[in-house]
């Protein structure tokens, strides 16, 4: 079963191409003209295990929010896609990352209802380019999409960088794990028997 995805989203305020295969090894490719979201998307293929290619021209010159946006947006509609109808999968997953003295819990569900908890400490603006208030924005977007349950809890820090990376890090672990498939499930983890309808 081929779990990969490919989507094209074209606005007047963005462009974006994303490629992902749930069952890779990390391997990417990130262009969105945005340094460390770059960075930080890197994060989510490597440690999530997700092959990931995304390329986003969107209009910089006016900030960065909806290039972040819509990228997010089709990385949650992949992600969304490429789970198909959810059958065999674990289905829940969470971790705890810390990054020096930064601590980060993720919690995933592949629900098919779309809602985020999201705590985190307040940080400085602007980590270079990347206004760090868009980081919470970014998780409302791929939650939005990929219709899953998410809660991410920035347990402790002082390095804003610190703290959004460890966020990114911690989902993209929470997310390999809720992914997997489990050879003793049977069907679509649920009593419900879907998890594609809400």
């Amino acid at each position: 079963m081929s779990r990969t995805a490919r989507i094209e989203r074209s606005t007047k305020e963005s462009s974006v191409l994303v490629e992902l295969n749930l069952d890779g090894t990390g391997v990417h490719t990130i262009d969105t003209g945005i340094p460390f979201y770059d960075h930080m998307l890197s994060q989510l293929s490597k440690h999530g295990l997700l092959d990931l290619n995304v390329q986003s021209k969107g209009d910089l010159q006016v900030d960065a929010h909806h290039t972040i946006e819509d990228t997010a947006l089709a990385i949650g509609q992949a992600i969304n896609e490429a789970l198909g109808d959810r059958a065999g999968l674990r289905r829940f997953g969470d971790a705890a990352v810390p990054l020096d003295e930064t601590l980060v819990q993720a919690v995933v569900d592949l629900s098919g209802r779309p809602y985020l908890v999201h705590e985190e400490l307040g940080l400085v603006e602007l980590i270079g380019t990347y206004d760090t208030s868009l980081t919470r924005h970014i998780w409302e977007s791929i939650v939005a999409t990929s219709q899953i349950t998410l809660h991410v809890r920035v347990i402790s820090g002082r390095n804003a960088h610190h703290m959004v990376e460890a966020q990114f890090k911690a989902v993209a672990r929470a997310l390999r794990e809720a992914v997997t498939i489990d050879p003793r499930v049977v069907g679509v983890p649920s009593t419900k028997g879907t998890l594609t309808a809400s």
